[in-house]
C-alpha cells in the first residue's frame, strides 16, 4: 500500500549526512588509482588558507569542484580530487604576536577545524594525500627544488628596490601595496634596496606569453590578464644627444609621436639623476621623497605626477629643437631604460605632468573621428610631422624606427612588464633558502646530503621581524665548502613557491618517498583536467605554476608543459549588509522586519538600513557561516544552493528565501523517494527494461513521461559538460515537478518508474550526494551511487522537430518564436523582428550587433 506524500515526515539530514560520509570514507570510495583499466581525470581546486573556518566563497569552490568529481567518475573516468593546505605565511606570525600562540600550532588546529567542515559538506578528497606546505616532508622537499633550480641558472641574489612594510618589518608583492599603504598593517609603504633571492622567470618569457595561445580550456579574460601582465612592448630605443657629456637612451612604444615630444622624463632612479642628486639640494630632495612610496605600477599610476627639472636638456634627433629633461615619479627604472621622451598629446601621464609645469602640448596624431579633444590616444593619422604627414599610426612606427637606425640613434627594441620573480621574504613562517653565508667562500648552496633545513620551534615573538635573525643557534652552522663557521639564510620564500607545484605532490600517494616527484604516478596524472578557483589568482598563482611546469622540466624532475588544461574561474558570493543610523554594521540575525516590512534592529527596534549585495567581509558582518547552515538545513541543501540560479562564473548573491526554496526541494524529492518505496519502485522492478514496459504500459501520460525524462537526461548531461550548474538544478526540477503530476499512477507503472526514479538519483548524486546514495539503498539499488554508471538517454526520444526560440533584446528576455532546427538564419531574423515585444523595442532604434547561436538563442543589441 503506497503512502501519501502528505503523511512523509522531513528528510533527516542529521542522521543520513553522517552515516554515508563515514561509509565513503570506511569503504575508501574517493581513494584514487592509477591501476584502474580507465582513462584519467584530475579535478583540483585551488587549495585553501588554513586561516580558521571555511566561508561560503570556500563553500562554493569546493561544491563546483566536487560536482565534477563525481560527475567524471560517474561516466567512467579514474578520478584523482586531492586537497591540501596552502600553510605558510604572515598571518601565522601575526596571530603568534597578538594570540601568543606558536604559528605551527595555530596553522594546525585551523586545519583540523577545517577539514572537519569540509567532511561535513560530503567532498569526495582523496583524504589520504592530504598535506600542508608546513608539512616539512613538502617544504624539505622544496628545498632540493630550490637547489635544482639553483644549479641550472634560475636562482639569483641581486639587490633590488622593494615595498618595505616598517611596521611588520617584511618585504611586500605589489599587490600586497593598497593606496601606498601596507595591505596588513595599514602602515605607509617605503622603498628600500635589499639583496634579494630571484627566480629568473624571464628566462621563459616567450614560452609563457606564446602558449597563452595553446590554452583553449581557460577564459579569455585570464588569458588578457596574463598576457598584459607579462606585458610585450614592441618598441625602439633613442639616443638623444645633450648639453651635456651624457647621452640619455629612451625607449618608446610610440615612436611615431617623436615629432610631439616637448620633453623627456627619466626615473628617479636613473644613474643621471643618481649623480645629479649629489650636488643638486632640489633633485636629492625629489628622490628622497619619490623613495617614501611603493614601487608597485599601480599606485604610481594613480598618484600625482610629480618631477624636477634636471638642468639638463636634449636635442630633437630630427628637428635639433632642445627638449628639457625631467626627473619624474611615473617613470620607473625597472621597465625599459628608465626614460622616456614624452608626448603630451598622446600619454595621459605626460598629459597630466605637462599641464602641471606648462609645458608645451603639440598634437602630431588627428583623431579618425574629427575628435581635438586631448590626450588622444586611439589610433589616427600623423600630422605635423614632417616626413610622416598622412601615414597611420602603425604604418609611422615603421618608417620612423627604420629612419632612426639610419641615422644611427635608434634601435628595434622589444621589451617586456614581466620581471624575475623576487622570493625573498623577511619572517619566519615560511620555507628555509638552503643557502649559507660563508666569511671565506661567499655564498653556498647547501648539499642535498644536508637537506632538509628544518625551522626551529623554539622562536619567540616579541617584537616584529624575522626571529630567525635573533636565533641564538639555528643560523650558525658550517660551510658546506670549507667548513668554516657559516651563518644560515634567514629570509624564507614567499609562498606562491609553496604553492606554484603543489598540484605535482598530490600526483604522489607516497608519503615516505623522498624523491616526490621522481615517480611515474606525476606522468600519469598531470596535467590537471579541471583546475577551480578564484579569478583573483588570474595573474601571479597561475602564472607561476606555468613557470615552474616548465623550469622543472628544464630541471629533469617532470616533463609538464603546461599544468592546467582547463581553469574555471568561479563568482564571489555577496550578501546584503545592515547599518544602524549611527553606522555601526549589523549581523544579519540581529536584523528583522517589522509588521510593516520595515527592517529593524531584534534588540532595539531602531531602524536599519540595508544596503547592497557586497562582498562577504568580517568587517562589514554580513558573513554566513556554513557551520549554523548545515545544522539547519544539512549540507545537501547548502550544496544545492549555492550551484542554483545563478551561473557558476558570475557573483552568487545570497539570499536566505533562496536557501528555504533549496530546504523544500530537498524535502520534495525526499517525499518522492519515500513514496517511490512504498509504491515498491526500486531495483526490483527494472529487469524487464524500457522497450517491454512502454509496449504494455498502455498510459500515453507516463509513456510521455518517460520519453521525456530522457530529454532531461540529455540537458543535464550536456550542462554538467560545460559547467552551468544553475541549468542542472533547473532540469532537475523540471523532471521532479513532471514526476509528481502523474504520482498517482507511480504503483500501476512501477516498472517505468523505477527506470526513471534510479536515473534521477544518478543524475542528481553530483550535487545532493547524501540524500541519493541513501535513496538509491532504500530503493534496494547495489552499492554506492557514487561508483555508478552515469545514465544515458535514448536518442529516438530527445530528437526535435520544433524549437522554442528565445528572443532576447539588450539580454533581455522579450518573445519566444517556433523554428525548426535547421531554419535559416535570415528568415529566423525576419521572424523574431516580427514579435510585437521586440518590435516595440527595436522599433527607431539601431540593431548594433545580432547575437545568434544556433538552437539555442537570438539577442539584438541595440
Amino acid at each position: 500500500m503506497s503512502v501519501k506524500i502528505s503523511d512523509i515526515d522531513s528528510y533527516c539530514f542529521s542522521e543520513v549526512e553522517g552515516h554515508w560520509q563515514r561509509q565513503w570514507l570506511e569503504r575508501g570510495a574517493f581513494r584514487a588509482s592509477t591501476g584502474e583499466n580507465k582513462p584519467k581525470y584530475y579535478v583540483l581546486e585551488m587549495f585553501p588558507y588554513p586561516s580558521g573556518k571555511i566561508h561560503i566563497g570556500h563553500v562554493r569552490n569546493y561544491t563546483i569542484g566536487d560536482i565534477v568529481a563525481r560527475y567524471r567518475t560517474a561516466c567512467g573516468f579514474a578520478v584523482l580530487h586531492p586537497i591540501g593546505w596552502d600553510a605558510f605565511g604572515l598571518p601565522a606570525e601575526n596571530a603568534a604576536l597578538k594570540q601568543g600562540v606558536h604559528p605551527k600550532d595555530w596553522t594546525y588546529s585551523n586545519i583540523e577545524t577545517m577539514k572537519k567542515q569540509q567532511q561535513a559538506l560530503g567532498l569526495s578528497y582523496d583524504w589520504e594525500r592530504e598535506f600542508a606546505t608546513c608539512d616539512e616532508q613538502y617544504y624539505g622537499f622544496q628545498q632540493k627544488i630550490f637547489l635544482a633550480l639553483y644549479h641550472n641558472g634560475l636562482v639569483c641574489r641581486k639587490e633590488a628596490e622593494v615595498n618595505w612594510d616598517p611596521v611588520d618589518h617584511c618585504v611586500l608583492a605589489n599587490e600586497q601595496v593598497i593606496d601606498g599603504c601596507g595591505w596588513r598593517s595599514g602602515a605607509l609603504v617605503e622603498k628600500r634596496t635589499l639583496f634579494q633571492w630571484f627566480l629568473r622567470i624571464t628566462e621563459f618569457v616567450d614560452e609563457l606569453l606564446s602558449e597563452i595561445d595553446n590554452l583553449d580550456g581557460w577564459p579569455d579574460k585570464v588569458k588578457i590578464m596574463q598576457r598584459n601582465w607579462i606585458g610585450r612592448s614592441e618598441g625602439c630605443s633613442i639616443t638623444f644627444k645633450t648639453n651635456t657629456q651624457e647621452d640619455v637612451e629612451v625607449f618608446s612604444t610610440r615612436p611615431d609621436t617623436i615629432f610631439g615630444a616637448t620633453f623627456l622624463a627619466i626615473s628617479p632612479d636613473h644613474p643621471m639623476v643618481q649623480k645629479l642628486a649629489k650636488t643638486n639640494e632640489e633633485i636629492a630632495k625629489f628622490v628622497e621623497e619619490f623613495r617614501k612610496g611603493s614601487v608597485a605600477q599601480e599606485v604610481l599610476d594613480k598618484q600625482e605626477k610629480t618631477g624636477v627639472y634636471t638642468g639638463i636638456n636634449v636635442y630633437h634627433p630630427f628637428t635639433n629643437r632642445e627638449l628639457p629633461v625631467y626627473v619624474a615619479n611615473f617613470v620607473l627604472m625597472n621597465y625599459g631604460t628608465g626614460a622616456v621622451f614624452a608626448t603630451p598629446a598622446h600619454d595621459r601621464r605626460d598629459f597630466e605632468f605637462a599641464q602641471k609645469y606648462n609645458l608645451p602640448v603639440e598634437r602630431v596624431v588627428a583623431s579618425s573621428d574629427g575628435s581635438n579633444e586631448l590626450p588622444y590616444v586611439n589610433d589616427g593619422v600623423l600630422v605635423n610631422s614632417d616626413f610622416l604627414n598622412g601615414l597611420k599610426v602603425e604604418e609611422a612606427k615603421n618608417v620612423i624606427i627604420q629612419r632612426l637606425c639610419d641615422i644611427g640613434c635608434g634601435k628595434r627594441r622589444v621589451f617586456f612588464k614581466l620581471m624575475d620573480w623576487g622570493v625573498s621574504r623577511q619572517r619566519y613562517w615560511g620555507c628555509p633558502i638552503p643557502m649559507v653565508h660563508c666569511v671565506k667562500c661567499g655564498i653556498v648552496p647547501l648539499e642535498e646530503k644536508d637537506l632538509p633545513v628544518y625551522l626551529p620551534y623554539d622562536v619567540t615573538f616579541d617584537r616584529p621581524g624575522n626571529p630567525l635573525d635573533s636565533h641564538p643557534t639555528w643560523k650558525h652552522t658550517q660551510c658546506p665548502m670549507c667548513g668554516a663557521a657559516a651563518v644560515r639564510e634567514t629570509d624564507t620564500l614567499d609562498t606562491f613557491f609553496d604553492s606554484s607545484w603543489y598540484f605535482l605532490r598530490f600526483c604522489v600517494n607516497d608519503h615516505t618517498n623522498n624523491n616526490l616527484l621522481e615517480n611515474g604516478d606525476v606522468a600519469h596524472w598531470m596535467c590537471v583536467d579541471q583546475y577551480i578557483g578564484g579569478v583573483e589568482h588570474a595573474i601571479l598563482h597561475l602564472l607561476y605554476a606555468r613557470f615552474f611546469s616548465k623550469a622543472l622540466t628544464k630541471c629533469g624532475f617532470v616533463n609538464v608543459s603546461e599544468p592546467f588544461a582547463n581553469l574555471f574561474t568561479q563568482g564571489m558570493v555577496s550578501s546584503p549588509t545592515y547599518r544602524k543610523e549611527n553606522g555601526d554594521w549589523l549581523f544579519p540575525e540581529e536584523v528583522r522586519r517589522n509588521a510593516v516590512g520595515e527592517h529593524e534592529v531584534v534588540a532595539t527596534g531602531e531602524k536599519v538600513f540595508v544596503g547592497g549585495m557586497e562582498k562577504m567581509s568580517k568587517s562589514k558582518k554580513n558573513i554566513v557561516d556554513p557551520d549554523e547552515i548545515i545544522k539547519k538545513y544539512g549540507a545537501d541543501t547548502l550544496r544545492l544552493f549555492i550551484v542554483s540560479d545563478t551561473p557558476p562564473e558570475r557573483d552568487f548573491p545570497w539570499s536566505d528565501e533562496g536557501l528555504e526554496g533549496c530546504w523544500r526541494f530537498i524535502n520534495r524529492i525526499w517525499r518522492l523517494f519515500v513514496h517511490a518505496k512504498s509504491c515498491q519502485v526500486g531495483a526490483g522492478n527494472c529487469g524487464d527494461g524500457a522497450v517491454i514496459l512502454l509496449a504494455n504500459c498502455g498510459d500515453e501520460a507516463v509513456v510521455q513521461l518517460y520519453k521525456n525524462f530522457q530529454r532531461t537526461i540529455k540537458n543535464v548531461t550536456e550542462a554538467l559538460e560545460e559547467k552551468t550548474m544553475n541549468r542542472v538544478v533547473a532540469y532537475l526540477r523540471d523532471g521532479v515537478n513532471s514526476m509528481y503530476l502523474q504520482l498517482d499512477k507511480m504503483e500501476i507503472h512501477r516498472g517505468i518508474f523505477s527506470l526513471i526514479i534510479r536515473d534521477l538519483i544518478r543524475l542528481m548524486a553530483p550535487i545532493v550526494p547524501h540524500i541519493c546514495e541513501e535513496a538509491w539503498r532504500m530503493l534496494g539499488f547495489e552499492g554506492l551511487v557514487y561508483n555508478n554508471t552515469w545514465p544515458s538517454y535514448e536518442k529516438e526520444y530527445v530528437r526535435v522537430s520544433i524549437i522554442d526560440f528565445p528572443i532576447q533584446v539588450n539580454g533581455k528576455l522579450r518573445g519566444t518564436i517556433d523554428i525548426a532546427p535547421d531554419e535559416d538564419e535570415e528568415k529566423i531574423f525576419e521572424r523574431a523582428l516580427a514579435v510585437p515585444a521586440v518590435q516595440n523595442i527595436v522599433s527607431g532604434k539601431v540593431i548594433k550587433k545580432k547575437i545568434f547561436v544556433r538552437g539555442k538563442i537570438l539577442n539584438f543589441v541595440l
